[in-house]
């Protein structure tokens, strides 16, 4: 965008008649309470025994032979003919010795640096739909368009701290090289953090290499710097496939972050019993973590958990559920066990943007929350059990998630909180609305939602009676109204053409 219509853009968010929508200032989100638990401290000890009786006796499927001659020189036992690793518990845990409890990751924007451990808190767009819907245009295939208008939205909302992986896959592209135009879009639409994809070397390299160039930055200077991060999918029950171990070797040789996430389903990819399905779990995301450092000591790595269930009856998955909020909470306590980074998730299995939808991902939120995740992926627009990206789910998640940032801010105590003095002048049977304490303090006391409709019925039907679905079809169009492209040098935008022209040329195109 050029400067001029960046100004008018700017002109228009903020000269407008009506308000602008309300939204919590940028601001790091650290969770100041303690986190709770669910399993006792034998209990934990026992899943990670399982855990290592699975390292050691049942192994892990690795299908990339460069993986597999890593784990053989640092003494695992391998099977070259089954592709399968052994790992003992000693090498689990001088893995463990090398990683770091929290790191930083910097975009090109240093404010929106976010930190990954201890008690911060960061939530990040959906990722991974092959679909997006609105409630104008209906559900449709992911395209180049609606993904540009939904990265949009993560920037203006400053909630989203992070944008994961293709918030929809744009299926008009080749499928060779659309990582390239979605990494475009990611840096210079936003100056956020992004998630890049590791479906082998060439795409995480990809993404490293252009975050590099927005930060004026050489890959080397990215190495002890990191800015990206990547989510390996496990594919439970207990195989890395050869893509996913070569894009995590990749992101662990640049030094870039790596969050190794199982996807255990209960019932299908893992046990049907949470216990079962935790060790599991605990059993693949250890196996990820020791790969990193066997690649690079110190890579930063972060302990991924997604388990959930499935509806037995079908076999359909589900998320938001009893079990699924559990397993949030309960992964929590072991990634605290070895003292590493939490990526968790809240999920729905609706196929709208309704009560369906929204209890279901509050239910996985609270676990979330609850169990002090780090990074909570998926956090805004997830819909269809993540096959689709909605606008205005993606609206009512940020509203829970500000809610929720709302939460975790402690309360005061103090002299003038007490308002003794108040309460004092203030007769019996009497009210506070007057009272200079309160007109001190009413417009900023309370927390303002953005989408929530505190009318009373009349005053509601009159303003058009919309329940909460159409009052967010509304906002997410405001709020690409409101959106500002944040500047970038015209060099380093020219910078990152010039090598996706390159990479787009050295890998060829293919129909999409």
């Amino acid at each position: 965008m050029s400067t001029e219509r960046r100004r008018r853009s700017s002109e228009r968010s903020q000269g407008r008649g009506t308000a602008a929508i309300p939204q919590l200032p940028l601001r790091r989100v650290q969770n100041p309470y303690p986190p709770m638990a669910l399993l006792s401290a034998d209990q934990i000890e026992a899943i990670h025994e399982a855990s290592m009786h699975i390292l050691e006796n049942f192994g892990i499927e690795v299908m990339s032979p460069r993986a597999l001659s890593l784990f053989e020189k640092a003494g695992a036992k391998v099977d070259h003919a089954t592709q399968t690793v052994w790992l003992d518990r000693g090498m689990v845990a001088d893995a463990l010795k090398t990683t770091q409890s929290s790191y930083t990751l910097t975009p090109r924007n240093l404010a929106r640096k976010i930190n990954l451990g201890g008690n911060d808190i960061n939530f990040t767009l959906v990722a991974g739909p092959p679909n997006v819907h609105d409630m104008e245009r209906g559900r449709r295939a992911g395209n180049y368009a609606d993904y540009c208008d939904l990265v949009r939205l993560a920037q203006h909302f400053n909630c989203i701290h992070m944008i994961g992986n293709q918030v929809c896959a744009p299926v008009e592209m080749p499928a060779n090289s659309r990582h390239l135009d979605t990494y475009f879009a990611n840096v210079t639409l936003t100056d956020k953090s992004f998630h890049v994809s590791a479906i082998g070397r060439g795409r995480a390299l990809d993404g490293i290499a252009m975050m590099a160039i927005s930060r004026g930055l050489t890959l080397d200077q990215m190495r002890d710097d990191p800015g990206v991060t990547t989510i390996i999918s496990v594919n439970s029950p207990r195989r890395f496939d050869d893509m996913m171990a070569e894009g995590l070797m990749t992101m662990a040789e640049f030094g870039q972050s790596v969050a190794v996430t199982p996807f255990t389903l209960m019932g299908a990819m893992s046990p049907v019993t949470l216990a079962g399905a935790l060790a599991q779990q605990n059993a693949e995301a250890l196996f990820g973590v020791v790969l990193t450092q066997l690649v690079r000591p110190g890579a930063p790595v972060m302990y991924g958990a997604f388990t959930s269930n499935v509806d037995m009856r079908s076999g359909a998955p589900a998320f938001g559920t009893p079990e699924n909020t559990k397993a949030n909470i309960a992964s929590g306590q072991l990634a605290r066990r070895y003292s590493l980074p939490y990526r968790t998730t809240p999920g729905s299995a609706s196929n709208a943007a309704d009560a369906q939808g929204t209890y279901e991902t509050m239910m996985a939120l609270w676990g979330a929350v609850l169990g002090h995740g780090n990074l909570v992926y998926h956090a805004a627009g997830w819909q269809e059990g993540g096959l689709t990206a909605s606008f205005e789910k993606l609206i009512i998640d940020v509203e829970m998630i500000q809610h929720m940032m709302e939460f975790l801010t402690p309360i005061e105590v103090n002299e003038g909180e007490l308002a003794l003095d108040a309460l004092g002048r203030v007769p019996t049977g009497g009210h506070f609305f007057g009272e200079p304490h309160t007109l001190e303090r009413y417009s900023t006391a309370f927390y303002q939602p953005m989408l929530s409709n505190w009318q009373n019925y009349e005053a509601w039907q009159e303003a058009g009676g919309l329940d909460a679905t159409a009052r967010a079809t509304r906002l997410w169009k405001k709020a690409l109204e409101e959106y500002v492209e944040p500047e970038m040098d015209v060099s380093v935008r020219e910078a990152l053409e010039a090598y996706v022209a390159k990479r787009k040329e050295e890998i060829g195109v293919e129909e999409p």
